[in-house]
């Protein structure tokens, strides 16, 4: 079934008015606020200027004004995009360039590093800031944005998209095209299947489920940040099962105050990135008292969501864990779901939509033992925003069937059950965000006193990976002095953990290195480097 999310949910708002949509620690929106602030921003968008098609960053924590601004873009036809809001100015300014934003909205707390950015950006760049600590800045107050009641258009227009950028997995982030309409049949599964809810076939069946009181409406909590895709998506399908969303509106994660959040509102779901998030919740709910109150099922994607892990949450009460491998080109592919510890360590088994492919393009999932690449089918994005070549490799038509092959690899079980091996690339997966390592050896080189550098990814107990590097020195330079020189140029996640000095980095005459020895000198000698 396709259908716009807007439409979805400003029937969800005329049904039912008063009921909850968005909640923080301190405030609360109904659908109807909902749609009534969405509709003020999209009206000030189009006073501005922005027409159908014109991009929208946003550059927000999990805050309310980020699900806002989305359902402002979505009805009015204009293209949200998440941005990290870790970046520095210079990797902002050059995703404003690559997606051609018009507008931009931050928070107060980000006023220098949007300024800067913006500045820097060769477009002009519409700020609109949102008001989360004292600071004065330039640009539209989000108050004034939503000062006017304008109400949101009927319908949304055709053609309608959503970008989603890349972490960077095979180079530089791609935003990743998504129609609205095939975003929405993606999310089938997760929106119905993981609530034990049946398939609706119209959108009229839509709104019927959303609004029926004996139906599930999930109160969601995503503790993972909006900007990625699980997160996101989760949240907008918990819109149109007429659920709750609770936002900690903080730019960090305090697993104490979310644990007292998710209780004080029922929430019946939390979404985490792997071990960074579902460990120190574990801990704080063992140091509470052992329980997760209303809490039903915890999802999480992109990132090492270990046994261990997944056990302690298990031990905490009744609940189903969801552990998604997905991509932002392909959506979800495979989910390993654990009822109890009974079931662990359990398997990823392949989401109905996936295959296997061999190296010919074969399907395998059914070989057990064959070793192949996961693919999607079915709803799928448009491609790679003004990246033809790419979205060429990446979305190959096979048998006459367009496909989505990400580059993860797995060796096939029984009953499409896989084992996962690996991203078919040198990325390294910290925390859920992805490090290209290029980028990272780019910046560590800009230094005067850096002859060569390696950077690689090390196993870390709870992050999955953490960011090394191998440096040859060609002058005298302390690993203190490299952090912070990388850290000026770079996110913060992108930083180094640990390096490791070398007097020479053993190049072949073709400039290769041996990575499988430098990796274990690494993991070896951590002890002896340089750690944030």
């Amino acid at each position: 079934m396709r259908a716009h999310y807007a439409d979805l949910w400003q029937a969800v708002a005329r049904s039912l008015p008063d009921r909850i949509a968005i909640r923080t620690p301190n405030d609360a929106w109904t659908y109807e606020r909902l749609a009534r602030e969405a509709g003020a921003l999209a009206g000030t968008f189009a006073r501005r200027g922005l027409r159908s098609g014109d991009v929208v960053a946003i550059l927000l924590h999990n805050r309310p004004e980020f699900l806002i601004t989305l359902f402002a873009c979505v009805a009015a036809g204009l293209i949200p995009v998440p941005l990290n809001f870790r970046f520095r100015a210079g990797e902002i300014a050059a995703l404003l360039d690559d997606s051609g934003a018009a507008a931009m909205v931050h928070p107060t707390s980000l006023a220098s590093t949007a300024r800067d950015a913006a500045a820097q950006a060769s477009g002009d760049v519409l700020l609109v800031s949102v008001q989360d600590d004292d600071d004065d800045t330039p640009g539209l107050p989000w108050a004034e944005a939503i000062a006017d009641e304008v109400p949101l258009p009927p319908a949304a227009p055709e053609g309608t998209e959503l970008w989603i950028y890349t972490g960077g997995t095979t180079g530089r982030p791609k935003a990743v095209r998504w129609a609205e309409l095939d975003l929405f049949e993606g999310q089938m599964f997760p929106t119905y299947s993981m609530c034990a809810l049946p398939w609706p076939s119209t959108s009229e069946e839509a709104l019927e489920i959303a609004v029926d009181p004996t139906a599930p409406h999930p109160v969601t909590l995503p503790l993972a940040p909006l900007m990625h895709g699980t997160a996101l998506t989760m949240s907008m399908n918990t819109f149109t099962l007429g659920g709750t969303v609770l936002l900690t509106s903080s730019a960090h994660l305090d697993a104490e105050s979310a644990l007292r959040f998710a209780g004080e509102h029922g929430a019946t779901r939390i979404i985490v990135a792997g071990d960074a998030v579902a460990l120190p919740l574990a801990e704080a709910a063992e140091r509470a008292g052992g329980s997760l109150g209303a809490v039903t099922s915890i999802m999480s994607s992109g990132m090492r969501f270990s046994p261990d892990t997944k056990h302690r949450l298990h031990a905490l009460g009744e609940l189903t864990i969801f552990d998604l491998l997905a991509s932002s080109e392909g959506g979800g592919l495979a989910v390993t779901v654990t009822a109890g510890v009974t079931d662990l360590p359990g398997r990823p088994r392949l989401l109905p939509t996936a295959v296997v492919l061999d190296k010919e393009h074969a399907e395998i999932q059914d070989l057990p033992g064959a070793l192949g690449v996961l693919a999607q089918r079915g709803a799928l994005p448009l491609g790679y925003h003004g990246d033809e070549e790419k979205t060429r490799a990446a979305f190959p038509v096979i048998r006459g069937v367009r496909h989505v092959i990400p580059g993860d690899w797995v060796r096939v079980e029984d009953d499409r059950h896989v084992e996962f091996l690996g991203r078919g690339s040198a990325v390294v997966n910290t925390g859920g965000e992805k490090v290209y390592p290029l980028e990272v050896e780019e910046a560590l080189l800009t230094h005067p006193a850096v002859a060569d550098a390696v950077v690689l990814g090390a196993p870390d107990p709870r992050f999955g990976e953490i960011v090394t590097a191998v440096v040859e020195r060609s002058g005298d330079v302390t690993a203190e002095e490299l952090l912070a020189h990388v850290d000026g140029l770079l996110a913060g996640y992108k930083r180094p953990r640990h390096i490791l000095f070398r007097t020479s980095m053993d190049r072949t005459p073709t400039g290769k290195v041996d990575l499988v020895r430098l990796r274990e000198d690494m993991i070896r000698d951590r002890g002896e480097g340089a750690s944030s």
